[in-house]
């Protein structure tokens, strides 16, 4: 059995907490308290980290670590990094400016993002159309990788699921080419 470090990253709102609630095989760790910000409209917000896992068919367990979203906490996102196999990023399509908000965890996470694979998942889309998966491509075209975009309700088991599938096929792609 292998144990593989996922880091899922995003805005305040994304659904951090959801995906990893939604999967989890246990009880979610989450440092969840009452929101004092009040430019955001959220009841409650992590200020520390969320962790979840699960086990996969072959039998080897994916660890997942939700960062908070709130940029003053960029210093956990570096600590959450380390030993990371890869990043998922989660955008909410609803909020005033997904892309700056893509943007911004892109620039955050980008030493990391020069090792570890990545996956984007788009949520709310269906009710908010605009920017669509191409504006995300092309967004994402800026950084000079190929790195893949899902259309994601962070409630749904299997949008998660698929999520983190994504991200580990990177990985075994990844450990092939190296073998070639």
């Amino acid at each position: 059995m292998r144990e593989h470090k996922i880091l899922i990253t995003g805005s305040v709102g994304a659904g951090k907490t959801t995906a990893i609630g939604c999967v989890s095989e246990t009880a979610p760790v989450m440092t969840d308290v009452p929101n004092s910000d009040a430019s955001i409209d959220k009841q409650y917000t992590t200020v520390g980290l969320d962790f979840g896992q699960l086990t996969l068919d072959n039998g080897d367990r994916v660890r997942l670590f939700g960062t908070p979203g709130q940029a003053r906490f960029d210093f956990l996102w570096k600590i959450l990094a380390r030993n990371a196999l890869g990043l998922i990023v989660l955008t909410d399509n609803s909020r005033p400016d997904p892309l700056a908000d893509l943007s911004l965890y892109m620039r955050g996470f980008a030493e990391s993002l020069l090792t570890l694979p990545c996956v984007v998942g788009v949520g709310r889309l269906q009710a908010h159309p605009v920017p669509t998966l191409d504006d995300y491509a092309e967004r994402l075209a800026a950084t000079g990788r190929v790195i893949p975009i899902l259309e994601v309700d962070v409630r749904n088991r299997a949008d998660v699921v698929l999520l983190i599938d994504t991200l580990l096929l990177q990985l075994e792609a990844d450990m092939r080419g190296d073998r070639g």
